[in-house]
């Protein structure tokens, strides 16, 4: 048996494109242009590149894209000001502020300044307790793609036996949330569970996100599961140069697996698509008009 291959790359592109059709409609029936606002602070390479594939994608959508590249001395009380004047923009109904930030920078404090309607990435404390306890919020993105994937593939994910690998608020905990709101039973698991693979033996769907490179093996995985992978992980290969993988072990979990995602082109290319629908979500609800569907979770 050879898994089926989840392609989140496709996917993303029909979301994508889904999208596109529900701005058209917003400009068309409502004078409206959802807005994204990127901010980066420093010139990490691998955040720059990010930051450009966000702003490509937002205007290929037809949304209007700002983009502010700061510098790594930026003060804190700058950046708050920053945000504090993209929270007062009507033109701005998506703020996100990419991390990591500099170490002179409090992370936490920055991301509570962004006003909570604004958070398309999900991590305000205010979605945070929202989601956690099965209200209306924003959702992270990453989640929000792996979510979209799995209910794709099975339809209606009641009562499937879920193990989330990873702990992090920006991926195990909320992915966590959301597998409990389609009604999964869900176990949260790390890199110090006792007896993980006797856990992964008996679950339905492994979410893999702890950030180990292919920590999990095909022969830990329930004949028939779902898996998917949303680490992205760089080693060297034998010629000198590098390639990327997952935090499961692709070619023995293929042959175990009833599905799988493959890293790269997995869960990948869903976060920035995941990113544009929680901006138009989240015009859609600054004014007061129906959310569309299929673009949530």
């Amino acid at each position: 048996m050879s898994a089926q291959i989840i392609d989140g790359k496709a996917f993303a592109a029909s979301l994508r494109t889904r999208i596109a059709e529900h701005v058209t409609r917003l400009k068309a029936d409502h004078g409206l242009t959802p807005g994204l606002a990127v901010v980066i602070v420093g010139e990490d390479p691998a955040s720059q590149v990010y930051v450009r594939n966000k702003g490509k994608q937002t205007r290929e959508a037809g949304m209007h894209s700002v983009e502010h590249a700061l510098p790594a001395e930026t003060s804190e009380s700058d950046l708050l000001a920053l945000i504090d004047q993209l929270n007062s923009d009507p033109a701005i109904h998506g703020i996100l502020v990419q991390l990591p930030l500099p170490d002179h920078l409090n992370e936490d404090l920055v991301i509570n300044a962004i006003d909570p309607a604004k958070d398309v990435d999900g991590f305000h404390i205010s979605n945070v307790g929202l989601l956690g306890t099965g209200q209306k919020s924003m959702v992270p993105c990453t989640p929000l793609g792996c979510v979209m994937l799995l209910k794709d593939h099975y339809g209606s994910l009641e009562g499937l036996n879920a193990v989330v690998v990873g702990r992090s608020n920006i991926v195990g905990k909320p992915m966590a949330q959301l597998l409990l709101g389609q009604s999964c039973t869900v176990t949260i698991a790390h890199s110090r569970t006792k007896d993980l693979p006797k856990l992964l033996g008996e679950a339905d769907i492994v979410v893999a996100a702890v950030g180990r490179p292919e920590m999990i093996p095909g022969d830990w995985i329930k004949p028939g599961a779902t898996i998917i992978d949303v680490g992205i992980n760089r080693i060297p290969k034998e010629d000198g140069k590098t390639r990327l993988v997952g935090d499961v072990d692709f070619a023995s979990a293929q042959s175990r697996a009833g599905a799988i995602t493959p890293v790269p082109g997995g869960v990948g290319p869903m976060t920035i698509a995941c990113l544009l629908a929680n901006t138009v979500t989240a015009c859609c609800r600054t004014h007061g008009l129906a959310e569309p569907d299929g673009l949530t979770a």
